[in-house]
C-alpha cells in the first residue's frame, strides 16, 4: 500500500479515461460488489478494502450521485480511509464502505433497505455496515432485519445506538491536542472555531466546545439547521461560501469532504483543520502540503473522526457507553504522536498518519500469515481473515 493516494470525498467530475479495475489495483482493493435490485430502486455498490486485520467495518450512505461513477469514486475512497482509520486506532477490523445511489429526503422504503441488507448477508461477515450521510435508525433497523452483519442497531436490538456522542468526543480530543501543539496548551476557552455543519456529529461537538469556552461561528448549507444549533450554543451564523473567510483559530469541517481545494485553500484564515467529516481534502498530496506551506495543522481525517468506528467496535465487543468514550478521548494521544512524527520526519501530517497506519497493518498482515498457514494445518482457514497478497 502506498502513503500517497488522494482520497477526496466525491470526484465533482467525470473522468473521460476512468477504468475500474485501474481504480481497483491503484487503491488495492480486494472486492467491490455492484447491488441491484430494480423491484426495490436498490443501485447499490459495496467495496471491500482491505481485511489484514479483520473484517471490513464501514457505513453506507445514501446519496443523489450525479453518475453511477461519481457514486464509484466515492466508494473506493471512503472504503480505503476505513482501512487506515481502523489500522491507526489500534481496531481489528479492516476497511470497507458502501453507497446507495438515491435522494434520502424521497427514495428510502423498506423493501430497498432489506434488499441492500440481503447483499451485506451474502458476504458472510466479510464487511460489517453501520450508519453514514443520509442514513437514519430506521433504515438500520430495516438492514437488520435481513442479516446480523450491520451495527449502530438501536440499543433495545442490542445495539449501541447513535455513534455521533463519540465522534464528537474524538473529534474534541483530537483538537484538543493540535492547539496543544499549536498554542503549546490545549485549552480551547477563547479560541474561535467555525463549525461547517450542523447535524448530528457538529451539533455534539459544538456543545463540547461551547462548554469549554470556545467562541463559535456556526454554517450550513440548510440555514434552518445552522440557526437551531447557533442558538443552543450562543454561536454566530455565517453562509456556507464565507466560513473560509472568517478569521478562525480552528476551522472544523464537519459535513461532506473535499471542501479544502484550490479555491478554499487560499480563502482559508486559520492556525487548525480539525473536523468531523472523511476525506476532507480534495487532493490529499497538493492539498496537504499546500496547509503545511500556509503553516497550518491539519489533524487528518480518518484519525480525528474514528469515534465512530471506536464506538461500532465498542458494541461488537459488548456495549459500554464509557468505554466507548473513553478508548475515543484516546484519540489526543494518537494525533499528537502523528504531529510529532511528522515533524520529525519532515512530513505533512496526513503522510505521517499514513506511515503510521500501513506499519501496523504490515506488521499484524505478517502475523496474519502464519496463523493462515497453522489454521490451513487444522483445517480451520474459514475462521481466518486474512490478505492472500501477504
Amino acid at each position: 500500500m502506498n502513503s500517497t493516494t488522494a482520497s477526496p470525498e466525491i470526484a465533482k467530475k467525470s473522468d473521460a479515461n476512468f477504468s475500474l479495475f485501474n481504480k481497483l489495483e491503484s487503491y488495492e482493493h480486494e472486492q467491490v460488489v455492484i447491488c441491484s435490485e430494480p423491484a426495490a430502486g436498490l443501485k447499490a455498490i459495496i467495496a471491500i478494502h482491505d481485511t489484514t486485520l479483520g473484517p471490513a467495518l464501514g457505513g453506507v450512505r445514501m446519496w443523489p450521485y450525479n453518475s453511477e461513477e461519481e457514486a464509484m469514486h466515492d466508494v473506493l475512497r471512503l472504503s480505503r480511509a476505513m482501512t487506515y482509520k481502523a489500522a491507526i486506532s489500534g481496531l481489528n477490523f479492516g476497511g470497507g464502505k458502501a453507497v446507495i445511489i438515491g435522494d434520502p429526503h424521497s427514495d428510502k422504503s423498506e423493501k430497498l433497505f432489506r434488499a441492500f441488507g440481503r447483499y451485506v448477508d451474502s458476504l458472510g461477515g466479510r464487511y460489517l455496515t453501520a450508519e453514514d450521510v443520509g442514513m437514519e435508525m430506521q433504515d438500520m433497523e430495516w438492514i437488520h432485519m435481513e442479516t446480523k452483519f450491520v451495527t449502530g442497531i438501536p440499543r433495545e436490538l442490542g445495539g449501541s445506538g447513535d455513534p455521533s456522542p463519540v465522534t464528537a468526543r474524538g473529534v474534541y480530543m483530537g483538537m484538543k491536542a493540535c492547539a496543544n501543539k499549536a498554542y503549546g496548551h490545549d485549552s480551547l476557552e477563547g479560541l474561535t472555531i467555525g463549525i461547517q455543519g450542523a447535524g448530528h456529529v457538529a451539533s455534539y461537538l459544538a456543545e463540547l466546545v461551547h462548554k469549554e469556552g470556545a467562541e463559535l461561528l456556526i454554517s450550513d448549507i440548510y440555514q434552518e439547521k445552522a440557526k437551531k444549533l447557533a442558538e443552543k450554543v450562543d454561536a454566530k451564523v455565517v453562509g456556507p461560501d464565507a466560513i473560509y473567510e472568517q478569521d478562525l483559530d480552528i476551522f472544523s469541517p464537519c459535513a461532506l469532504g473535499a471542501v479544502i481545494n484550490d479555491q478554499t485553500i487560499v480563502e482559508l484564515n486559520c492556525d487548525i483543520v480539525a473536523g468531523g467529516a472523511n476525506n476532507v481534502l480534495e487532493d490529499e498530496d497538493k492539498h496537504g502540503q499546500l496547509l503545511v506551506d500556509k503553516g497550518v495543522i491539519y489533524a487528518p481525517d480518518y484519525v480525528i473522526n474514528a469515534g465512530g468506528i471506536i464506538n461500532i467496535s465498542s458494541e461488537l465487543e459488548g456495549y459500554n457507553e464509557e468505554r466507548a468514550l473513553g478508548k475515543a478521548s484516546r484519540i489526543y494521544d494518537v494525533m499528537l504522536d502523528i504531529l510529532d512524527y511528522a515533524e520529525k520526519q519532515d512530513l505533512p501530517p496526513f503522510k505521517a498518519a499514513n506511515i503510521l497506519a500501513e506499519q501496523r497493518i504490515k506488521e499484524i498482515g505478517n502475523l496474519q500469515s502464519i496463523r493462515a498457514t497453522n489454521s490451513h494445518l487444522s483445517g480451520r482457514l474459514g475462521e481466518i481473515y486474512f490478505n492472500d497478497r501477504n
